[in-house]
Order: structure tokens, then C-alpha cells, then sequence
């Protein structure tokens, strides 16, 4: 095989869109997933639901909850749980930064994207925010217009 191709013919990028209207982002990492295989074979068919997704700490280990993939077709009795919570893969040192960080009051890691690397692994995209009031919604809503219509001008 070359090493200059891809194993994987076929891109995975999951966005949460919601996630950028509904929080400020402070911080970003990528963290690897623990998963099982009829996992994995769901996300490379794009079988994923990121909107109501959410990270917590438990014992100093950081999970996401509520992040739904769904079972695997041609799965057997083998298949997986399609909202079990599943284990986050950081190091040490940014585990415990963002420990301290999301005891602050109004912070929380919010799943933002979930793709797959060249080497074949599922990476989710975390991002340490802020949740914003109505009227930054609104200010974020009305500078979306804004660049719309400056770009509608320039053609």
C-alpha cells in the first residue's frame, strides 16, 4: 500500500452547528473515543447524532453522554447501545486543565465535530465554552447577515 494515500476512502466530518450558535468557545482539543467495533462502522456511514451531546468528568476520566450512533446494520446480536456514554481519550495534563476550567461557573465541554483521521481513527472535537445570552445570539445572528450580504455585493 502507499503511504502517500489514505486507508479510508471516504471523509467523516460530523459538525454541531447548534454549538457554535448556542456557546462562546474558549478552548479546543481532540480526544480519541474508546469504541466498539460496530461503532466505528456506524461512524464511517455518517450515522451520527452530535446536538444534544455533552461532556462530563467522572473519577477524573471525561465521558460523553447523549452522543447518539446508531446501530450498525448488518450488526448482529453484537451490536452496540446507540447513547451509551463512552470514555474520552486525553492526556494527564489536559484532562486536569479542563477539570479545573469547567468547575468555573457557566463553563461546559461541548462535542463540537467528530471525524476520522487518516490512520482510520474516530477523533471527537471538544471545546471548553461559555453559553451565550439572548442578545448574543442575537448580535452573532446579525454579523452572519452582515458578511451574507457583503459577499452578495462583492459578485
Amino acid at each position: 500500500m502507499a503511504k502517500d494515500k489514505p486507508r479510508f476512502a471516504k471523509t467523516v466530518n460530523i459538525k454541531n452547528r447548534k454549538a457554535s450558535y448556542e456557546f462562546e468557545f474558549i478552548d479546543k482539543y481532540t480526544a480519541g473515543m474508546q469504541l466498539r467495533g460496530s461503532e466505528i462502522k456506524s461512524i464511517r456511514e455518517s450515522l451520527v447524532n452530535l446536538q444534544d451531546a455533552f461532556c462530563y468528568f467522572r473519577k477524573d476520566e471525561l465521558f460523553v453522554k447523549q452522543l447518539h450512533i446508531a446501530p450498525y446494520a448488518q450488526g448482529s446480536h453484537y451490536n452496540h447501545e446507540s447513547d451509551r456514554e463512552r470514555k474520552l481519550l486525553l492526556n494527564k495534563r489536559e484532562i486536569s486543565k479542563l477539570s479545573e476550567k469547567s468547575k468555573e461557573k457557566g463553563l461546559s465541554i461541548i462535542p463540537t465535530r467528530l471525524f476520522i483521521t487518516d490512520r482510520g481513527f474516530a477523533k471527537l472535537e471538544i471545546v471548553l465554552g461559555k453559553g451565550k445570552k439572548l442578545h448574543d445570539k442575537r448580535d452573532s445572528i446579525k454579523e452572519k447577515d452582515v458578511k451574507r450580504e457583503l459577499e452578495r455585493m462583492r459578485f
